[in-house]
């Protein structure tokens, strides 16, 4: 049987880039929220302060989730999968989570045709979220 890892810096494996992976889920209804990155910074971040912080690949710095809408991920539980290339982060959500406007990202379904269809609606205005 092989060893469990002792701490949280032996499990997670960052990638050349320094980032993994990092599944937001809601923690008590199991709703996946969004995908997004961390780096060490983030994840330290979010394990001190129990609000989720990712590394924003396009902006290159850190994106404290909500700092300009308001949508915050509170922290109930962080785990690490098998491999340590992923985490999921069991959050509590205020508000959506979406840039859309909508609860989840995942708010597209592939239809039998190939297609896409709508499975969520827009919740808030995403000029109310933003200021466009």
């Amino acid at each position: 049987m092989t060893e469990l890892p002792k701490t949280l810096e032996e499990a997670v494996t960052f990638d050349d880039r320094g980032l993994v992976l990092a599944v937001a889920q809601q923690h008590d209804s199991g709703e996946v929220l969004m995908v997004a990155w961390m780096n060490r910074e983030a994840l330290a971040e979010t394990l001190a302060e129990r609000q989720v912080c990712y590394w924003s690949r396009s902006r290159g710095k850190l994106w404290r989730k909500g700092e300009t809408s308001g949508q915050t991920q509170k922290l109930i539980d962080l785990r690490v999968d098998c491999d340590g290339d992923s985490l999921l982060l069991l959050v509590d959500q205020k508000g959506v989570a979406c840039h859309t406007g909508r609860r989840s990202c995942f708010y597209l379904a592939a239809t039998e045709e190939g297609g896409l269809r709508e499975v969520m609606p827009v919740m808030t205005d995403p000029g109310e979220l933003y200021g466009d």
